[in-house]
């Protein structure tokens, strides 16, 4: 049995709170990355990782030593990793003559990898080769997505889903205009993947609405889809099955249009319309002669009764 598996008992208050911090709950902690450097990264990969770990910071682990494995052909260290470092995400970065500048995204489930996309690096342009001033630690992303193939490709539609994962970050209740300070977009056209971070800046405007302009912060990169390890549709579908306690209880006799209308439906006993109190009006009012002839009609229905 691996050391990682065994039930620990733990002996004092911290290594109890640590393992109740690491139970499965209802609503999960905030997904933490770790960033690994490959046996053979070089400087542009590293600086790639490095760039990564400052976005996403403090949510986050930057392994600065160099570890030989190959994510495609043996997963168990990365298993090892994420286990060790509470890690649901990954970023793996190596070089080397065949696949020069590679990336391998990806994520876990239950502590094993759940699927995997590996990138080509084309064209980077790092964080520090653009002088101007940053984002500072922990602030949440937007995130755009354009292009088609977003849309039409299993393989870019789980890469989209990914990269929402990756870089979503907490999730908040309320929004703050002043605290939409960045944009990372992903353009996905011709085969390739344009990756641009911009720095969102409030202007004055003359009305209430602030003018917005972007400003490029970096990192910049230009990448180019390679393998990819994808889960089957039931263990992907097993992932995102949420528990009996988060969904919300279904109201009887209520239902949404597309627009977003709530329609109710209430169910009343039958009612007797003969008896319903109508509005008199001068118009319905019988006429005398009418009256005379429904008056006789009744005294004779008594005089055939008796």
């Amino acid at each position: 049995m691996d050391a990682l598996d065994r039930v620990v008992k733990p002996k004092t208050k911290r290594a109890k709170r640590f393992l109740e911090k690491r139970e499965p709950k209802l609503s999960e902690n905030i997904k933490n990355a770790m960033l690994i450097k490959g046996g053979n990264a070089n400087s542009t990969v590293t600086q790639v990782l490095r760039d990564v770990y400052a976005l996403k910071k403090p949510y986050g682990i930057l392994y600065k030593k160099k570890n030989i494995t190959r994510p495609f052909e043996d997963q168990t260290s990365l298993e090892f990793f994420s286990k060790k470092s509470d890690c649901s995400l990954f970023m793996f970065g190596s070089h080397n003559k065949k696949r020069p500048n590679n990336l391998v995204i990806g994520r876990m489930y239950d502590y094993h990898v759940l699927d995997m996309i590996e990138l080509g690096i084309e064209k980077f342009v790092s964080l520090k080769d653009i002088k101007n001033s940053k984002c500072p630690e922990g602030t949440k992303p937007m995130l755009i997505f354009a292009g088609d193939d977003f849309d039409v490709t299993e393989d870019y539609r789980r890469l989209k889903s990914l990269l929402i994962d990756f870089f979503r970050g907490p999730t908040v209740s309320n929004i703050r205009l002043a605290g939409l300070e960045y944009v990372l977009h992903f353009t996905a056209l011709n085969g390739k993947i344009y990756f641009r971070s911009y720095k969102l800046l409030l202007k004055k405007s003359g009305c209430r609405t602030p003018r917005i302009e972007l400003e490029e912060m970096g990192p910049s990169l230009d990448l180019v889809l390679r393998r990819t390890h994808l889960a089957s549709d039931d263990l992907y579908k097993l992932s995102m099955k949420m528990p009996k306690a988060l969904k919300p209880k279904k109201k009887k006799n209520i239902s949404h249009d597309t627009f977003g209308t709530t329609y109710g439906r209430i169910h009343m006993q039958k009612q007797d319309i003969s008896k319903l109190q109508t509005r008199k009006m001068k118009g319905l009012k019988k006429r005398p002669a009418e009256r005379k002839a429904e008056d006789e009609e009744n005294k004779s229905k008594r005089i055939k009764k008796n």
